[in-house]
């Protein structure tokens, strides 16, 4: 097989925005309803297409006919004849929900579990639709703000204080007592389980307190979390969770049980095929606290931001411990083009800036990558060439994995 030009879906949910992926796709903005994420991948879900031979083809299809050409041989079978990423654009004009995902694990017990429970692989309260973890990487490409992983012990209980939130004040006199994740654990499920009245209480506090602290990120984002999801937990969240200001080219990384929420901006994300979330709120989607507790990871900490390697000139790479996927940035110059290592495994690349042309070096062929344009490069092609200029995100495998 050879290089294979892709048509990928976009996905509309209401904290979509409604000029991100316009622009970026060349398409008239604002668009008529919120975008909020362009899939590139295999997803059973929302499967991309791919031009293979003249004819448009669902990728799980060309998966299933040419497994070892995509992947390459030892992947195939490593991740049993299917893509184990999903690539994606994603576009938060609002805050997406409270969630955090499993280990491998958690997900191929709660898989097992639900499924001798009788429940439906489409039934909204499947919390495991599949038996796979879901690590997580996003790169900003505009300033981009998100919650990740719980605050050291001291921050969170200060936050509580500063805010004047003493319907909790019980759990946070312990918080500072212990100090320890039991303690941490403790809290957050008091929050989360709360009784409506006192849950109510705790939000009128921190909104009417956080007006006295417009210096203060986290208090702005209560206040505005308050107004879209009123009577919500997830709009203590940012009392727990630090707040991440990510400037474009820089990552995050989201392992099982880091408890995260995207607040705004535009990225590219890149995960582990699966679809197995546990939310604690901020959606009108199933919310699962028990076993949104039983996954999360009480392990305090700053949050950290990632920087990319250079692998070589112009190539940029994010290291994580994910097996599943790799993310790249590639800069091409006029008068320098970029050209691949040939023993690679699969790949996608996207065109996020410029006018960039892919070239099979061994087939000859060659394909225009405009704006917001995406292809598919299967193991199968033994090198290629990026000539122009622009900016490309290339999403593979690490070299542990293909």
């Amino acid at each position: 097989m050879g290089i294979c030009p892709l048509r990928n879906p976009i996905r509309e949910y209401a904290w979509g925005s409604r000029s991100a992926i316009a622009e970026l796709l060349g398409q008239p903005a604002p668009a008529p309803r919120p975008q909020a994420e362009i899939w590139m991948g295999a997803h059973p879900n929302d499967p991309s297409r791919a031009r293979c031979r003249g004819d448009w083809s669902l990728l799980p299809d060309l998966l299933r006919e040419n497994p070892a050409d995509i992947l390459g041989e030892a992947a195939a079978t490593r991740f049993d004849g299917e893509l184990p990423f999903l690539f994606k654009v994603l576009a938060a004009a609002q805050p997406l929900s409270i969630q955090a995902h499993p280990d491998r694990e958690q997900a191929r017990e709660g898989f097992e579990r639900e499924n001798a429970a009788g429940i439906d692989l489409g039934a909204r309260e499947r919390n495991y639709p599949d038996p796979h973890p879901k690590p997580e990487l996003i790169c900003a490409l505009s300033p981009f703000s998100a919650l990740c992983g719980f605050r050291p012990i001291s921050e969170i209980a200060q936050a509580f204080r500063d805010l004047q939130v003493d319907a909790f004040a019980t759990e946070v006199d312990a918080l500072e007592r212990d100090g320890d994740a039991k303690a941490l654990e403790n809290i957050f499920s008091a929050v989360w389980n709360a009784r409506s009245d006192r849950l109510t209480r705790a939000i009128d506090q921190v909104v009417a307190n956080a007006e006295r602290r417009s210096d203060d990120p986290a208090a702005r984002w209560m206040t505005a979390i308050a107004a879209l999801y009123p009577g919500d937990a997830g709009v203590l969240a940012p009392l727990f969770l630090n707040l991440v200001a990510l400037a474009p080219g820089e990552a995050m990384f989201l392992g099982a049980g880091q408890l995260h929420s995207y607040l705004e901006g535009v990225g590219i994300e890149i995960m582990g095929n699966s679809d197995n979330v546990l939310r604690g709120g901020l959606t009108t989607k199933h919310v699962d606290i028990p076993e949104l507790c039983r996954v999360l990871r009480f392990e305090p900490g700053e949050a950290e931001v990632l920087q990319p390697r250079e692998a070589s000139p112009g190539e940029r790479i994010f290291e994580t411990p994910a097996d599943e996927f790799e993310l790249a940035v590639l800069r091409v110059a006029a008068d320098k083009p970029w050209q691949s290592a040939r023993s690679r495994g699969v790949e996608i690349l996207l065109s996020v800036e410029g006018n960039v042309k892919v070239v099979d070096r061994g087939a000859g062929e060659s394909f225009n990558l405009e704006h917001g344009a995406s292809v598919l490069i299967p193991d199968s092609v033994d090198c290629y060439e990026l000539a122009g200029e622009g900016v490309v995100y290339r999403a593979g495998m690490p070299r542990r994995s293909r």
